[in-house]
C-alpha cells in the first residue's frame, strides 16, 4: 500500500486509475516502513489530487524496481554465509578458534544498484574509508588510523618490533607498537621497495602500482594488464599479517569500469562486508578520476570461513529481511583526484539497517 500526503496533511489512497503523462519536478521526502508495506511520501508543495497519484506513482515504481535490484544482488552475500553453515568443514586455525570453512566462492554486484553496504547489519563506512585512505597512501603507521577513531589495526605490529602471540604480553606488545610493515598501501604504493619504519620517506621508491594503474586507464583503457599486487613473498617475514585480499584488477567495458579483487582468506562474518564496501569504494574512486561510470564489483574468494564464535550472530543475520532496506548511495565532494582524496570527502546517503550484530575479532 502506498500513502502519500501534501503539506495540508491530506492523506490520500493510491488510485489505480490514476495516470498523468506530464511529469514536473518536485521536492519530496521518502520513509519506507519497518515491515516494508508502506511507503510514504511527503511533498513539499501543495499539489492536486491527480498530480500527486500520479507523480507517486511513478517514483514508487522507480523506487520498488530498485529494491529488488537490491535483493539480488546483496543476496550473493547472504549466499555465501548460508552456503558456509551449511557446508561449511570445522577446522583448526591459527588464532586458536575453529572455524567452519568451505573451498571456494564469488561475490558480483552490479555498482549501478547502489553502494553494497549491507542492511542486514550496520556498518560503519566511516571506518572503511579512513581504512582506504590509509592505503591509497601508503602509510604504515598504526597510530594515523587511530587519530581518525579507527581501531581495526590495533591488535596487529610489525613481527620484529613486537612478536605475534596470544599471551597477555604479546598482546601488549602489539597493541602499543605503531609500525605494522610493508603491508597493502606500502606495496600499492612502493612496492618492494626496501623498508625501515613507518616514518621513513619512501617517495621515487619502489613501483607505484596504483599511479599506473590510474596512468593507463587515462591513456590505455582497454589494457588488461591494470593489476595493483599487494603479495609480496620477499617481505611477508615484515609484514604485520600478509594480506588476506592480495590483489585487484580493473577492466573497462564500453564506458563502465569494473572491479575484481582476489581474497586469500575470508572471516565471512567480520571482514567480507568491509571488504566488499572497501572495494566498491575504491572502484567509484577510480571511476570519478578517470571519468567512467561505476560497473560491476567482484570478488574472487578462497578458504571462506565463519568462525564458531560468529555462527549465532551469523544466524541472527540471517534470520533478518534483506529486503526490509534498498542500497544507500555514496556521494564525493571537493574532488581534486584519487590522490588527494580524504575520507570525509565521501557522504554515505539514505543509509538504513537493522542493528548491528557484534562479532569478536581473531586475531
Amino acid at each position: 500500500m502506498l500513502t502519500f500526503f501534501n503539506k495540508t496533511r491530506k492523506i490520500y489512497a493510491l488510485r489505480k486509475t490514476s495516470f498523468l503523462r506530464k511529469m514536473v519536478l518536485v521536492s519530496f521526502s521518502v520513509v519506507v516502513s519497518k515491515t516494508r508495506r508502506r511507503i510514504f511520501i511527503e511533498f513539499s508543495e501543495s499539489l492536486n489530487y491527480d498530480l500527486n497519484i500520479a507523480f507517486s506513482q511513478y517514483f514508487v515504481n522507480d523506487l520498488l524496481i530498485k529494491i529488488k535490484s537490491y535483493n539480488e544482488n546483496m543476496k550473493a552475500y547472504l549466499d555465501i554465509v548460508k552456503n558456509v553453515l551449511e557446508n561449511g568443514e570445522k577446522v583448526d586455525t591459527r588464532q586458536g578458534v575453529p572455524a567452519y570453512t568451505i573451498a571456494g566462492a564469488i561475490f558480483e554486484h552490479d555498482m549501478s544498484k547502489g553502494f553494497p553496504l549491507l542492511t542486514t547489519k550496520k556498518i560503519s563506512l566511516r571506518l572503511i574509508a579512513t581504512e582506504l585512505e590509509f592505503f591509497i597512501n601508503g602509510i604504515t603507521d598504526k597510530k594515523w588510523l587511530q587519530n581518525k577513531n579507527n581501531h581495526i589495526w590495533d591488535e596487529w605490529a610489525k613481527p620484529q618490533k613486537a612478536p605475534y602471540g596470544h599471551d597477555d604480553t604479546s598482546k601488549k606488545k602489539m597493541l602499543e607498537e605503531r609500525d605494522l610493515g610493508p603491508i597493502y598501501g606500502f606495496q600499492w604504493r612502493h612496492f618492494n621497495a626496501p623498508y625501515s619504519n613507518y616514518d621513513s620517506d619512501y617517495t621515487g621508491q619502489g613501483i607505484d602500482q596504483l599511479k599506473k594503474v590510474v596512468e593507463t586507464l587515462k591513456t590505455n583503457p582497454r589494457d588488461r594488464r591494470m593489476i595493483v599486487n599487494a603479495w609480496n613473498p620477499l617481505q611477508f617475514n615484515e609484514m604485520a599479517l600478509p594480506p588476506c585480499h592480495y590483489s585487484f584488477q580493473v577492466t573497462t567495458i564500453g564506458n563502465k569500469l569494473n572491479l575484481m579483487w582476489n581474497q586469500r582468506s575470508v572471516d565471512t562474518m567480520l571482514g567480507l562486508p568491509f571488504n566488499i564496501a572497501s572495494y566498491a569504494l575504491l572502484l567509484h574512486l577510480l571511476a570519478k578520476e578517470t571519468g567512467f561510470k561505476e560497473g560491476k564489483l567482484v570478488g574472487f574468494l578462497g578458504d571462506v570461513h565463519v568462525f564458531e564464535n560468529h555462527i549465532d550472530g551469523a544466524e541472527e543475520q540471517l534470520s533478518r529481511n534483506p529486503e526490509e532496506y534498498p542500497l544507500p548511495k555514496v556521494e564525493t565532494e571537493n574532488w581534486e583526484s584519487i590522490f588527494d582524496w580524504k575520507s570525509e570527502d565521501t557522504k554515505l546517503l539514505d543509509y538504513q539497517s537493522y542493528d548491528r550484530i557484534p562479532f569478536e575479532i581473531a586475531v
